[in-house]
């Protein structure tokens, strides 16, 4: 697997690279936050990089710091989440932003991203906060047992994850301090779902 180039800059566009590594061309896929980093053509550069091996093809993918290939990880790690639409996401924002959308669940941050729609942006936020361990999510404003019990209850009873998040969150706040039991809270998110 290869990890790491370092060579002459061949040719830099805005989606890809091809860098001269003694005689060999390496052409690889890059966001647009590594393409602004690099020098001219015909410069020195270096890059860390993703191999990306399926049935059908042999991609790589470059990256000018180790926090963009780190996200680029933890956004292909998403289901439904390929190396092309997590290039698109790097490339609609940077590492900061990122993360600072994630931890707000700023999903109509991430809709700006060209071929993110709601339901994948949804799905990075509250998958890439779980990946960045921040305590802020879209399920769990604090991760309390009682919220983690609800998701899984409703799960079980056959409801989908983004009809859930919402209405445990409300839920789980509106119950904040009061010691009514996990019954009451179930029965409580079950009529808020019976009118969505």
């Amino acid at each position: 697997m290869i990890a790491h180039l370092k060579g002459t800059l061949l040719r830099k566009e805005p989606h890809q690279v091809v860098i001269d590594c003694q005689g060999v061309g390496y052409a690889a896929g890059i966001p647009l936050s590594t393409y602004f980093k690099l020098g001219e053509e015909g410069s020195p550069v270096e890059l860390l990089i993703h191999t990306h091996l399926t049935d059908t093809s042999l991609s790589l993918y470059g990256f000018a710091t180790p926090e963009e290939k780190e996200l680029f990880l933890k956004l292909i790690g998403i289901s439904g989440i390929g190396p092309k639409l997590a290039i698109a996401v790097l490339s609609g924002m940077g590492t900061e932003e990122l993360a600072e959308a994630v931890r707000a669940s700023d999903v109509a941050r991430l809709t700006r991203v060209p071929g993110i729609g709601k339901k994948t942006a949804l799905r990075i936020a509250m998958e890439l906060a779980d990946k960045l361990e921040k305590k802020e999510s879209l399920l769990r404003g604090a991760a309390s047992q009682e919220t983690e019990d609800l998701v899984s209850a409703l799960l079980n009873l056959g409801f989908r994850r983004k009809e859930i998040e919402e209405v445990v969150q409300e839920t789980v706040r509106a119950h904040r301090g009061k010691d009514e039991g996990f019954e009451k809270m179930l029965r409580e998110c079950l009529k808020k779902l019976a009118r969505l």
